[in-house]
């Protein structure tokens, strides 16, 4: 067991360090926002410690069937320090900073046309919001969502094209699915592919529904407010982010319940096989 506190400090220390990063590469924090942002990073990193000091899984899926938890982790901390240097260069400009401003521009631009999640996005927006907060939200948004969708193709190619995770070994469904209890009741195929047809559903309208939903409540809910650089960030993050992962969640339990539905399948035939055997003899 001691042997797993090398990896499992050095996750908590990434996850800490990605949960701070807008607070750090923004100048405008302010003390309380500071505060906040360290407890929480130091409450992440310590959760994200226990999970993986611990022999087997408690919440966190896929653990042992890598690099699916790996490529979120790279993308969630892609968003978050694009964003969090696009938000900087509004009050203190670099090369680095004017340009990743200017890619993100181009990006939303070209992402943001009729019907698309980013102009549900913008259209969220009140009709008298500044302009320079419309544009913001526009690169911001088109970013999140382009890294988000560039994370949910390579899983979907790691799983039709190299086989994942098949090829990393023999598949666990109880320690890579620690929330899915198999005896739980009812075929567990059926139960998979339902839970990954809601995943994809979800995570495939969350990023029209939300927009529609907060314009739709923008009596109670005042959409300028995202105006804050923090709140802007880890709101295009999480729009963009969450759906994604729902849909790679997804296509990997799609995958499971394929594996388990091959595996019956040569069991089967194995049975018949070895029954023709002794009928014969």
């Amino acid at each position: 067991m001691f042997s797993q506190i090398p990896g499992a400090l050095s996750r908590a220390i990434l996850i800490a360090m990605m949960v701070a990063t807008p607070s750090l590469l923004v100048p405008s924090t302010g003390p309380d926002t500071a505060q906040i942002v360290i407890v929480l990073s130091i409450l992440a990193g310590f959760m994200t410690f226990i999970e993986y000091y611990g022999k087997y899984p408690s919440i966190i899926e896929f653990r042992f069937a890598p690099p699916f938890n790996r490529l979120k982790f790279f993308a969630l901390s892609a968003i978050l320090i694009v964003l969090s240097l696009i938000c900087r260069g509004t009050t203190d400009p670099t090369g680095w900073t004017v340009l990743l401003t200017n890619m993100g521009t181009a990006l939303g631009e070209a992402v943001d046309f009729p019907y698309s999640p980013v102009r549900m996005v913008v259209l969220m927006m009140p009709a008298d919001a500044d302009q320079a907060l419309i544009d913001l939200v526009r690169t911001a948004s088109g970013i999140s969502y382009t890294v988000s969708l560039v994370m949910m193709f390579i899983f979907l190619t790691l799983v039709r094209l190299l086989g994942w995770p098949s090829r990393n070994g023999a598949f666990n469904v109880w320690v890579n699915l620690p929330l899915f209890d198999p005896t739980g009741g009812g075929d567990v195929l059926y139960r998979l592919r339902r839970d990954a047809g809601l995943n994809v559903v979800l995570g495939a309208l969350l990023p029209f529904l939300i927009p529609a939903a907060v314009r739709a409540a923008s009596d109670m809910i005042d959409p300028i407010s995202i105006a804050n650089p923090q709140t802007l960030i880890w709101t295009m993050t999480a729009w963009a982010f969450l759906p994604a992962s729902m849909l790679m969640r997804g296509i990997a339990m799609s995958r499971i319940a394929d594996m388990i539905e091959q595996k019956r399948r040569r069991a089967y035939a194995e049975d018949d096989i070895l029954g023709k055997g002794l009928q014969r003899a």
